[in-house]
């Protein structure tokens, strides 16, 4: 019962892992489809062994189903629902982690729990990120904060870094690109602030959505204004998702979106710096 075979971002074409699949559950957890709010068990849609971009080190990616938010950018449109997923235990998610927690240590790695978002789930992903650390493993937690009233004291406790994605710093640009608001991920960087909870914020540039800028701008505003943020990467926008959206019969809205160019990345990029803050992509 391994997760050797599944990729990263969906993993569209590899079996789930044994106790995952669905023969397994109705025999093991029955017909339920409720998640039990203490978080023994939970959806998963897949998991990375060895993942370099999410948190410092090699790290052990799991990945989540269900999302509050409908980015127009989202390059993992197939973890959207709670369905998307496949119901396992969290006790099993521990265990198989623990297979590579000797590779992770050495690595100067850990756990990252994302999604979609892992704050639709948070009593599994306190589960998971406390598995994590009885492991002597580093954690992390990928969001985009608009679920943060949801991470209670326990799962803050269990996490040591919070990876926060900032789509946007204007209202209208953020609920254009996410369907929903901003205010909920401020008051969660404010709330991680306060904790002295390390942040590695992330902010994607799509031209024509939030390139604009006073967006930049704002964005790198807000980052400096968190002592707790100790560098953001950048990331250019992509079209490495487009294919996923087609396949689950989507509209993909940013299909004619061309990918900035290095000179753009650059460019914002600089804001940032100027602004004081470390950037590392």
């Amino acid at each position: 019962m391994t997760f050797d075979d599944i990729g990263r971002n969906g993993g569209d074409t590899a079996p789930a892992p044994a106790f995952a699949r669905p023969e397994h559950r109705r025999r093991s957890l029955g017909h339920s489809d409720l998640v039990g709010a203490d978080g023994e068990v939970g959806y998963l849609h897949s998991v990375e062994t060895a993942g370099t971009v999410d948190g410092p080190g090699v790290r052990f990616v799991v990945f989540l189903t269900g999302c509050a938010l409908r980015c127009q950018y989202c390059h993992n449109p197939d973890c959207l629902h709670l369905k998307d997923g496949n119901l396992v235990r969290a006790d099993d998610v521990v265990a198989e982690i623990g297979r590579y927690a000797k590779f992770l240590k050495r690595a100067r790695g850990g756990v990252t729990v994302t999604g979609g978002e892992p704050l639709v789930q948070p009593a599994f992903t306190t589960r998971i990120l406390e598995g994590a650390k009885r492991l002597g493993l580093h954690t992390a937690l990928d969001t985009s904060g608009h679920l943060g009233a949801l991470a209670d004291d326990r799962l803050l406790a269990a996490t040591d870094l919070v990876l926060l994605d900032i789509k946007s710093a204007d209202p209208d640009i953020y609920r254009e690109t996410t369907g929903r608001e901003l205010a909920p991920t401020l008051a969660f960087a404010d709330r991680l602030d306060r904790l002295g909870k390390p942040v590695w914020a992330r902010f994607v540039l799509v031209p024509g959505l939030t390139d604009d800028p006073a967006n930049v701008r704002g964005v790198a505003a807000i980052c400096a204004a968190h002592g707790t943020v100790e560098r953001v990467d950048v990331l250019p926008f992509h079209q490495m998702g487009a294919e996923k959206w087609e396949k689950l019969g989507l509209t993909y809205r940013l299909a004619d979106t061309p990918e900035p160019t290095e000179v753009e990345t650059e460019r914002a990029r600089q804001v940032f710096r100027d602004a004081g803050i470390a950037v590392v992509f």
